[in-house]
C-alpha cells in the first residue's frame, strides 16, 4: 500500500534543554503524525555522537545517544529533582554540542547515584544480561576514554589498545562503578526509546531508523574487534572509506571510516552483521541502510591521503551477506540508500535483495540529461524524497538553481518563480508511483537554507537545526493530511 511519512531527526525536536529528547515532545510528534495521517517517522542515526557531532560517526553502532535521554522523565521516576537540571534551560535556536557535552553527563550521574539507592536493580541487571555482547565493550571503552581525556583509542598507550590485555583487565577490575555508570546510561536510553516506539506503534506509526554502513574508527566496535577491519599490526587503518569526486565535492568525500575486512567476516558467516541487524530490528520497524552500494563495491582510499581523489573501487560481499541475514533473520524490512555512483552491478544487487531503493526529486531536474530521479522515470519499489538530510531544503535548492535548470524545473512542473515550490515538489512526491514518500519536516514548513541539516564535505555548522514548538501546529497537520489523502497514501476520511 502507498504510504507517507516525515523525516525528522530526534535532535531537532523542540525542547527546553538544548536538544530534542525522548520526552513529551517526541510523543507529541507521534500525535502530530497520526493527526496528519502519516505512516512513518524517519529518524537519523540514534547512536552516541563523536566530536564532529555527526550521527554517522558514533562511539558504538549498538549504543544510544545519551543526549536524547529526557530529564523530565527521569524526574517522574524519582531519579532527578528539577533543581538538578533546571539551570540547563536554554533558548538557543541551534544545538550547542559543546554545551551538551560539558553539562549533561553530570546530571546523568546524579540519576545513577539515586538509582543505586532506590532503583529497580532487577530490570537493570536483566538489561545488562540481555545486551552484554556489546554493552560490556562499550561501557569499558567509554570509561577508558574518560581516563585518557576522551582521546581516540588510536592515541592510547599500546597496552590499552589491546582489548584483552592484562592492563585492560586490571582497569576493568578497578573501575567497576564507573563502567556500570556507562551501562546505566544505556539502560535509561533504551527504556525511554522502547516506551516511545511502543507508543508510536500503538498509534499505527512505524519508525524508519537510519543505519550508517560504516563504523567510526573511534568506536568500541573497532577497538574490541580490530580483526574485522582493515587495520595493520599497529591498529592503523590501511585504507579508509569515502566516495570519489562528485556533485557534492570536486575532491570527493573523505569520510575516514575504517573499512571492513569482509573476507574475515565471511569466515563466521557475517555474524557481526547479523547481530547488528537483529539489534536494529528491536529499535526500528524499518531500517534504512546508508551507502548501500558499498556492499557491492566500496571505495578504498589509501591512508593517510588528505582527499578522496586517489581511491579505488573494491568488490564487497554482495548478495552473500544478505542471503546470510535472510537465512537467520527472515525477510527483514530494509530501505537501500542507493544514491551516488550506481553501476549495473549495484542495480543487480538491489534487485536480488528486493529491497526498495531511494529516489531524490531534487536530482531529477537536469536540463542537459534524463535523470533516473525525474518523475517520469520513477518506479513502484522505491521510496521518494524531495531531498534528504544531505540536501538543502526545497526552498533553498530552488533559489540556488542556475537559470537554465530553473527554467527547466518551471517548464516541467508548469510553474513560475512566484509559485509555492515547496508545495509543488511535495505534491510531486506524494502523487508519484513510489510505494512510500518521505518528506523532511523543513519542506512542509517551507523553511530556507538556515534549516539545512548537513552539507557534505564540511566539518562545521551541521546537525544543529531545531524546530520551534509552534511549528507543529494543527493547521500544518491538517494540510499534510489533506495532501496525503488527496494522493491516496493511507487514505482515511
Amino acid at each position: 500500500m502507498r504510504y507517507a511519512g516525515i523525516l525528522l531527526h530526534i535532535a531537532s525536536l523542540p525542547n527546553e534543554y538544548g536538544i530534542g529528547t525522548l520526552g513529551k515532545e517526541s510523543y507529541q510528534f507521534v500525535d502530530f503524525l497520526k493527526s496528519a495521517n502519516q505512516k512513518f517517522w524517519q529518524v537519523l542515526p540514534i547512536g552516541p555522537t563523536s566530536y564532529g557531532d555527526s550521527p554517522y560517526q558514533s562511539f558504538s553502532v549498538f549504543a544510544g545517544n545519551p543526549y536524547f535521554i529526557d530529564f523530565d522523565l527521569l524526574k517522574d521516576e524519582g531519579l532527578l529533582q528539577e533543581e538538578d537540571y533546571f539551570h540547563l534551560k536554554t533558548n538557543s535556536s541551534r544545538i550547542d554540542y559543546h554545551y551538551l557535552f560539558s553539562t549533561r553527563f553530570n546530571v546523568l550521574y546524579k540519576a545513577y547515584e539515586k538509582f543505586l539507592e532506590y532503583g529497580d536493580s532487577l530490570s537493570f541487571n536483566q538489561f545488562k544480561e540481555d545486551n552484554k555482547d556489546w554493552l560490556d565493550d562499550y561501557a569499558l571503552y567509554m570509561t577508558i576514554k574518560e581516563t585518557f581525556n576522551y582521546q581516540s583509542w588510536q592515541d592510547w598507550p599500546i597496552e590499552f589498545k589491546i582489548r584483552n590485555s592484562l592492563e585492560v583487565f586490571q582497569f576493568e577490575k578497578n573501575n567497576k562503578k564507573r563502567i556500570d555508570y556507562w551501562r546505566f546510561i544505556q539502560f535509561l536510553f533504551f527504556k525511554q526509546w522502547h516506551n516511545l516506539k511502543n507508543y508510536a506503534n500503538s498509534n499505527q506509526i512505524e519508525i524508519i531508523g537510519d543505519m550508517p554502513i560504516y563504523t567510526s574508527l573511534d568506536s568500541a566496535d573497532c577497538w574490541a574487534n580490530p580483526h574485522l577491519w582493515q587495520l595493520d599490526e599497529n591498529f592503523v587503518p590501511e585504507a579508509v572509506a569515502g566516495v570519489p569526486p562528485d556533485l557534492f565535492s570536486k575532491t570527493g568525500q573523505l569520510w575516514g571510516n575504517p573499512l571492513y575486512d569482509f573476507h574475515q567476516m565471511e569466515k563466521d558467516n557475517y555474524s557481526w552483521w547479523k547481530r547488528r541487524i537483529k539489534h536494529s530490528l528491536t529499535l526500528f520497524d524499518v531500517i534504512r541502510i546508508d551507502h548501500f552500494r558499498g556492499f557491492e563495491s566500496y571505495y578504498s582510499i589509501p591512508y593517510p591521503n588528505q582527499t578522496a581523489q586517489n581511491g579505488v573501487w573494491v568488490k564487497g560481499p554482495g548478495i552473500k551477506l544478505f542471503s546470510e541475514i535472510k537465512r537467520e533473520l527472515g525477510d527483514v524490512r530494509i530501505i537501500a540508500e542507493d544514491l551516488g555512483y550506481i553501476t549495473d552491478d549495484v542495480k543487480t544487487l538491489l534487485k536480488q535483495t528486493t529491497f526498495p531503493g531511494m529516489k531524490v526529486l531534487q536530482f531529477g531536474f537536469d536540463c542537459y540529461g534524463d535523470s533516473e530521479h525525474a518523475p517520469h522515470n520513477l518506479e513502484k519499489n522505491y521510496v521518494i524524497y524531495p531531498g534528504t538530510h544531505d540536501n538543502p531544503p526545497i526552498k533553498a535548492w530552488y533559489e540556488s538553481l542556475n537559470p537554465a535548470d530553473k527554467k527547466y524545473v518551471n517548464m516541467y512542473l508548469c510553474i513560475n518563480d512566484n509559485d509555492n515550490i515547496c508545495e509543488v515538489m511535495i505534491k510531486e512526491c506524494l502523487k508519484s508511483v513510489c510505494k512510500w514518500a518521505i518528506i523532511p519536516i523543513q519542506d512542509y514548513l517551507e523553511l530556507g537554507i538556515e534549516s539545512r541539516i548537513n552539507t557534505p564535505s564540511t566539518s562545521s555548522g551541521n546537525w544543529q537545526f531545531r524546530l520551534k514548538k509552534e511549528d507543529l501546529s494543527v493547521t500544518l497537520a491538517n494540510k499534510i493530511k489533506q495532501w496525503t489523502n488527496l494522493y491516496r497514501r493511507g487514505f482515511s476520511s
